[in-house]
């Protein structure tokens, strides 16, 4: 059979023609592999940095200034001040305004210079063990080097054992290290984010591609009232997703549920609604079911690179922290971990509830001034 060049230059010439029409897939054909490129090669990290970390300091001396002085210049821990007692550093690991809090314990200097290898205490944030874990180990490192520089001249007899200071570690919300206690609470996250924003974004393309959309456009209804019409149905849909997130975990991993009830209940319902909404939107912009999966796998990329699920979120670069802000799953993610793991209680994660109600008005608005009465 001979191969005719101008059949194939007409068919090729075809597909380029089409390819500039379909702009929404060309689009995601560059963009998805320069998000991949950009996330990957400078905000994905597997060994955090930076750290926030605070200071018990219940004595005071040179060899104590001289250790918060290196954690200052260590590129582990990110120095963020004082603590005056434990309930202060525990508040602080539970709501995530830090990572670790660093006990200098009273006597110690005393202890030091009599060699008595005294302990300092390191209480860590052990929910995400990829992000206690090398911080952790490094803190024995530089707890050594500022011990020698310090005892020095007459002091030099107490540097003489094999750890003039010692560290303990205490890693609270998860001391067993368990990967699957900090996984699944954020799998959770993940998995309701695909799954709402895909099926709600795809069933309402469908209904367009199908022509059944006209019939629901030549009747008097509201584009808030097609929205809730559309989004409802879904609801049901991530309370079972939810119930079986909860039950495998409680009883194939062993990942505990300490918080309370209610603030999940709440927090949950305002996340499923954020992604239906989300998904609606994206329905207003995609011309065909194949349109909303890409732009649905879009907004799903960053929901799992830059929410802190798979990797320290305060590890990350500053830009990437301001964009992962401004995603749902972050802010329920972490509403998650702390209701389920920490025994956090509504007045705890509130502000992870109104940051997730701010983005979900944002969005609700952006896809209602999207939609048209018109299928053109």
């Amino acid at each position: 059979m001979n191969l005719s060049w101008g059949r194939f230059r007409a068919v090729l010439v075809k597909e380029f023609i089409q390819m500039r029409r379909d702009r929404v897939t060309f689009a995601m054909m560059i963009g998805v592999p320069l998000m991949q490129l950009l996330l990957f090669g400078f905000a994905i990290n597997s060994d955090p940095h930076h750290l926030p970390t605070l200071v018990e300091m219940a004595d005071s001396g040179p060899v104590s200034r001289a250790i918060v002085m290196e954690m200052r210049t260590s590129s582990y821990f990110d120095f963020k001040g004082l603590v005056t007692g434990p309930q202060a550093g525990d508040r602080a690991l539970r709501d995530g305004t830090a990572n670790f809090v660093v006990v200098i314990p009273a006597g110690f200097e005393r202890d030091v210079v009599r060699g008595l290898g005294p302990q300092i205490l390191l209480s860590a944030d052990a929910s995400d063990p990829s992000a206690s874990g090398s911080a952790a180990a490094a803190l024995q490192g530089i707890v050594n080097g500022a011990v020698a520089e310090v005892l020095v001249g007459p002091l030099r007899p107490a540097a003489a054992g094999p750890a003039p200071v010692g560290i303990a570690i205490h890693r609270q919300f998860n001391p067993e290290g368990r990967t699957a206690t900090n996984i699944v609470p954020g799998l959770l996250a993940i998995i309701m984010s695909m799954t709402m924003v895909m099926i709600t974004a795809v069933a309402i393309v469908r209904e367009t591609e199908r022509g059944t959309m006209e019939a629901l456009l030549a009747t008097p209804v509201r584009p808030i009232e097609v929205m809730l019409g559309k989004i409802t149905p879904y609801i049901l849909v991530g309370y079972v997703q939810t119930g079986v997130f909860l039950l495998a975990g409680k009883w194939i991993f062993g990942v505990p549920f300490l918080g309370e009830g209610r603030a999940f209940f709440i927090g949950f319902n305002l996340y499923i609604v954020a992604n239906l909404a989300l998904g609606f939107l994206i329905s207003t912009v995609a011309r065909s079911q194949m349109q909303a999966m890409q732009l649905s796998f879009f907004t799903l990329l960053p929901s799992i690179l830059l929410s802190g699920f798979m990797f320290p979120f305060a590890g990350m670069p500053g830009w990437a922290q301001a964009i992962g802000s401004v995603i749902p799953a972050t802010h329920f993610l972490r509403l998650t971990r702390k209701v389920m793991l920490k025994g956090a209680t509504l007045p705890d994660v509130s502000q992870d509830m109104g940051t997730i109600v701010v983005i979900m008005l944002v969005i609700v608005t952006a896809a209602m001034l999207r939609y048209r009465r018109t299928l053109d």
